[in-house]
């Protein structure tokens, strides 16, 4: 079955089964291997993408109630030319130890930024919330937000 949806601003049809999950779909036929599984139970953020804008887990997401929809990956987001402020916020924060988790937490500080772009302290602890980091750099990763806030929208 043909699906149809939109990828980092690319559209694109797949031969696929609609229940193989977006995360499979996204690392296995388009690779993009940025966004990573991790618990495969939606509990721990790591697989996180934006589809129409919203953060969402892509581990337990069939492919086929994405059709028509676009969604974004860490890729999609900025290039080492150009990253995107999260990005560089991120860097000069130092905000990643092992990184295995940033992809997730990233789109869904994006996700954050989008809505609110002035958000408190309290706002980005909310946002984060459903993020699992086991390499304890919360404060770096809060910090970083912040930044990125502050910087604004980079044209």
């Amino acid at each position: 079955m043909s699906i149809g949806l939109t990828v980092n601003g690319r559209d694109v049809a797949l031969n696929a089964d609609p229940v193989t999950p977006l995360l499979d779909v996204l690392r296995n036929y388009l690779d993009l291997k940025g966004t990573r599984y991790g618990c495969g139970l939606e509990q721990c953020g790591t697989c996180m993408v934006l589809i129409d804008g919203e953060a969402a887990y892509s581990c337990a997401r069939e492919i086929g109630s994405v059709a028509g929809c676009s969604v974004v990956t860490i890729e999609g987001l900025g290039t080492p030319q150009h990253p995107h402020r999260l990005q560089t916020a991120f860097l000069e924060e130092q905000a990643g130890q092992c990184g295995y988790c940033l992809s997730g937490i990233i789109i869904s500080a994006k996700a954050l930024l989008d809505r609110n772009p002035a958000p408190s302290r309290a706002d980005i602890v909310a946002a984060l919330d459903k993020h699992l980091c086991r390499c304890g750099t919360h404060t770096r990763i809060i910090a970083a937000v912040q930044k990125a806030a502050l910087m604004g929208e980079v044209a």
